[in-house]
C-alpha cells in the first residue's frame, strides 16, 4: 500500500479540534503557517507552563487514519483534524516510525520525527473514555501511546491531502519512539 497524505488541518486559535483545509503550508524550522502552534520555541500550553524557551519539537502533529476505524470498532467516532492533528495519514506506520527519521509529504516538504504525541485530559472532554483508547499499557505494563507522532519542518513546502509519503529512515541504530 503506498504511504499518502488523507487530510491537512490547521487552526489559528487554541481550540482542540482543527479544521480540515484544501492545503496547508509548512516553514521550515517554524511548522504550518497559522497555526497556533508553529513556533521555535513550545507552543502546548502545559510545556509552556514549565518553560517557554523549550525548542518547539512539536510544530507539527501526524495521526495515522487507521487509528479512527480501530476506535470506531470500540464506538467511537472520529474524524480527521478531531484529536488535533495537522496532518492525517494512511499507510504508514507512524508509531514504528524511529526519531530522526525523515518524511517528505507531496514535492517538497519535508518532516522530522521527533516522538510521541502524549495525549492529554482533553481527549476525554471530546469524548468520554477516549483518552484510555490512545493512551494504555502493554501486558509488560508498559505504556502505550496511539494518539500519533510530533516533528518539526525541516523543508517547508504545501501538503495536500492525497500526496504521497516517503519515509527515510536515519543511520545507526533505531531509537524508539518516546514522548515529546
Amino acid at each position: 500500500m503506498n504511504a499518502i497524505v488523507t487530510a491537512v488541518s490547521s487552526n489559528g486559535e487554541y481550540s482542540f479540534t482543527k479544521p480540515n483545509r484544501d492545503s496547508i503550508t509548512l516553514l521550515a524550522g517554524l511548522g504550518v503557517e497559522g497555526d497556533v502552534h508553529a513556533g521555535v520555541t513550545v507552543k502546548h500550553r502545559s510545556r509552556v507552563a514549565q518553560d517557554p524557551t523549550q525548542p518547539n519539537l512539536r510544530q507539527v502533529h501526524l495521526i495515522h487514519e487507521e487509528l479512527f476505524a480501530e476506535l470506531g470498532q470500540e464506538g467511537f467516532a472520529v474524524q480527521p483534524g478531531e484529536l488535533g492533528e495537522n496532518i492525517t495519514t494512511r499507510g504508514i506506520d507512524l508509531l514504528g516510525l524511529p526519531v530522526g527519521a525523515l518524511l517528505r509529504l507531496g514535492g517538497e516538504a519535508v518532516l522530522e520525527v521527533t516522538g510521541l504525541r502524549n495525549p492529554c485530559l482533553q481527549i476525554d472532554a471530546f469524548q468520554k473514555g477516549l483518552l484510555s483508547r490512545v493512551v494504555g499499557r502493554d501486558g509488560a505494563g508498559n505504556v502505550v501511546r496511539k494518539a500519533g507522532i510530533m516533528s518539526i519542518v525541516k523543508e517547508g513546502g504545501t501538503v495536500r491531502p492525497g500526496d504521497t509519503i516517503r519515509a527515510e529512515l536515519p543511520s545507526g541504530p533505531h531509537r524508539a519512539l518516546e514522548r515529546v
